[in-house]
């Protein structure tokens, strides 16, 4: 799991259909399949077009530095962060 998150923010290809852009965001889902949502770059007009889930197995790296810092995941917000009233049964 470590391993694709590293992914995030990186610049990738698809292999198959040539579609380049940044991972920003990565899926693991109950079948075994890891994907990325790659993200295109801004067009000449300023536009971003969307971005589109590939399996990872499809994306070569071609940069190995994050465009951009990557979030620590390792505090995830809990009750502590945003207490919240208990139901009492009636």
């Amino acid at each position: 799991m470590d391993e694709h998150l590293k992914w995030l923010g990186l610049r990738v290809l698809d292999v198959v259909t040539g579609f380049a852009g940044i991972v920003t965001a990565v899926s693991f889902d109950l079948y075994g399949c890891v994907q990325a949502v790659v993200s295109p770059s801004v067009n000449e007009k300023g536009d971003l077009g969307d971005g589109r889930w590939f399996d990872t197995k499809r994306l070569t790296v071609t940069s190995d530095t994050p465009v951009m810092a990557v979030p620590s995941f390792a505090v995830v917000p809990g009750p502590t962060e945003k207490p919240v009233f208990q139901s009492q049964p009636g």
